[in-house]
């Protein structure tokens, strides 16, 4: 089963939600492969810093994170994508690279892009390389509050 912060958060707030398991995969597009969901129905998470706080960008996963567009978001504060090593001691229930977008449940903000608000559900990944989470956006919004910007390239 995925993260366990996850499944109990999901679990006590009594959100309907829906595990997909599929072979080993670590990139978006493997991933959209391996689990026969499209890439722009999956979200990825990527890891950035914000004036120096550690936030998540969640895109669809066919996308890629603009950073200026991200910045104009953010009011144009400093924003550089961080390497693994910065951010892995803050999700030490999940995988490397695969942690779930609810920076809420590690003491960080979410940037959501507007292209996935559009979507009934989101898939992302569950807190390991091999499953997916899938839960309707309302939820995600309602549990994560995310702050909705266009922060993909276009």
């Amino acid at each position: 089963m995925g993260a366990p912060k996850l499944m109990q958060y999901l679990n006590e707030n009594n959100i309907q939600f829906e595990t997909l398991e599929h072979p080993t995969a670590y990139t978006a597009q493997e991933i959209a492969q391996k689990s026969h969901i499209k890439g722009k129905d999956i979200a990825k998470t990527v890891m950035v810093k914000i004036d120096g706080e550690i936030a998540m960008a969640v895109l669809p996963s066919n996308d890629m994170l603009d950073i200026d567009l991200l910045q104009k978001a953010c009011g144009g504060g400093k924003v550089d994508l961080i390497k693994e090593n910065e951010f892995k001691d803050n999700f030490s229930d999940c995988e490397l690279g695969a942690m779930p977008p609810f920076g809420n449940l590690y003491h960080m903000k979410v940037w959501v892009d507007v292209d996935l608000a559009k979507d009934e559900k989101i898939a992302f990944n569950a807190g390991n390389h091999h499953e997916l989470c899938l839960i309707s956006y309302s939820d995600f919004e309602k549990l994560v509050s995310p702050i909705r910007a266009d922060i993909h390239k276009h």
